[in-house]
């Protein structure tokens, strides 16, 4: 376990996903409050992890002076104007993905973030899977030739607590950074189709992100289906490798063998995220793994899906690098 007394971090928004924050952040030493305006949740969850319970960010904010930074949990479309909130006042900021709903938010906070000095990143966690891990140190290292095709699957039901946005800033985000991250650069071209068949928003979609050299990342998501799938797959000009975000587990095709790499002990990449971030924190390492301007550049992304989804045409798009 992981202690610090001087770091003392808040989640905002323990509902969904923020609970799984407080309780890593509780391993580590670290937690320093939470905040939720469903009062019963708040003080069950400050009452199992000894912390103290708020039920509005001014009520956090104005209680606790010390506080080095906050994890922005709450609706997407809250984003901005709590991160906003706390920023203002010289706080660290570690924002749920997405980044904003709208990249002018984004770029909004990207500014204030620099005017106040303070660490803005956002929660793109499967950069720290290791299986993307491993996949990036053989894709950076040529070991089977360049990358030319990735394809990403996640499947399963809608989750209970999303409510204000459809899969592809909830869900389908998460392989759009990926794909990005990969292949180290950001799409020209964005093409999408989306439906709605159960819920408010889109509930299936299907992006086609055009890279150049004709490099091309396809980004499969549904909430239709009951099973849960995170699958992805490269395809290199020496091999193929796929892997699965849940097990962790990945498998390289070449000639005709075929590779599958001995996994070490699970890593909780929800751990690896935060730890990453406290480093950042404290000076350890100089700059968040998501940038904030990866960040937009993944908002933005989506923006383009729903608009090429609604229009049934492409959209071509010049994107900032980091």
């Amino acid at each position: 376990m992981v202690k610090d007394d001087k770091q003392r971090i808040a989640v905002i928004g323990v509902g969904g996903w923020g609970k799984n924050h407080v309780r890593v952040l509780h391993e580590m030493g670290v937690l320093g409050a939470i905040c939720d305006e469903d009062q019963l949740r708040a003080k069950e969850l400050a009452r199992l992890y000894e912390s103290r319970p708020y039920y509005s960010l001014d009520q956090l904010l104005e209680n606790e002076p010390d506080l080095d930074g906050c994890m922005v949990c709450t609706p997407t479309k809250t984003h901005f104007a709590i991160a906003k909130k706390i920023m203002e006042i010289g706080l660290h900021v570690f924002v749920e993905k997405p980044l904003a709903f709208s990249s002018k938010e984004c770029e909004q906070m990207i500014e204030l973030a620099k005017q106040k000095k303070v660490i803005l990143t956002s929660g793109y966690i499967e950069r720290f899977n290791p299986a993307i891990q491993d996949v990036k140190r053989l894709i950076d290292d040529h070991k089977y030739g360049d990358l030319l095709m990735m394809e990403f699957h996640r499947e399963n039901r809608m989750p209970l607590h999303i409510r204000d946005v459809g899969i592809i800033y909830d869900t389908s985000v998460h392989d759009i950074d990926t794909a990005m991250y990969l292949f180290n650069s950001t799409p020209h071209v964005v093409f999408a189709r989306s439906g709605t068949k159960f819920h408010s928003y889109e509930d299936f979609a299907t992006i086609m992100l055009g890279f150049d050299e004709q490099r091309v990342a396809i980004i499969a998501s549904n909430w239709i289906t009951p099973n849960r799938v995170r699958k992805f797959s490269a395809v290199c000009t020496d091999g193929i490798i796929t892997g699965d975000y849940i097990t962790q587990a990945i498998k390289i095709d070449y000639g005709d063998a075929t590779l599958i790499p001995r996994r070490g002990k699970f890593q909780e990449p929800l751990t690896l995220e935060l730890r990453s971030f406290l480093d950042v924190v404290t000076g350890k390492i100089k700059q968040p793994v998501v940038t904030p301007q990866d960040a937009t550049n993944v908002t933005k992304v989506a923006e383009a899906a729903l608009l090429s989804s609604n229009t049934g045409s492409p959209i071509y798009m010049d994107l900032k690098s980091r």
